[in-house]
């Protein structure tokens, strides 16, 4: 059985989705979509804790899916910008986990993440599937997968 390693970087699809479709990701449909006839050996999704309640109840939602919820505190910095990406998170779990996986699944469209991509398809012999919006995947990153899965009506709720 195909094994996979989910990494979701939840901000992300949350911000792209909700720009081009006014509308949220379907994290149910994406499961069953994306592990059909695989054995998950983990399930990521990173995200930016607020604290807020609900956030927790969310939280708590992708938990019950099956996804280890990894979490950073939000920074609000002096000139009113903020910082919480889990890019270097992200790559160092795709590395390490990747050992275990035939394919790994990454749900972002940042451009950032095209060297990790390659490197796990070219290098360690990977299939790399990148879900992301289209209009907002970096076309980089669209590349240096081996599969692109867009992330349309069927993934999306409501």
């Amino acid at each position: 059985m195909n094994k996979v390693v989910l990494l979701v970087d939840v901000q992300n699809v949350y911000y792209t989705t909700r720009q081009i479709y006014q509308r949220h990701f379907d994290y149910n449909q994406f499961w069953r979509q994306a592990t059909a006839g695989r054995e998950v050996v983990k399930a990521f999704a990173y995200a930016i804790d607020r604290g807020d309640k609900k956030q927790q109840e969310f939280q708590n939602i992708l938990r019950a899916i099956g996804f280890e919820v990894k979490l950073k505190p939000f920074i609000q910095r002096a000139d009113g910008s903020a910082k919480g990406d889990w890019d270097v998170g992200i790559t160092i779990d795709a590395l390490e986990y990747s050992e275990q996986a035939d394919t790994v699944v990454l749900v972002s469209g940042d451009g950032d993440f095209d060297l990790l991509v390659d490197k796990l398809r070219v290098d360690k012999g990977k299939r790399v599937e990148v879900y992301g919006v289209p209009e907002l995947t970096a076309s980089s990153l669209i590349k240096a997968a081996t599969e692109f899965m867009p992330i349309d009506a069927p993934l999306l709720l409501g």
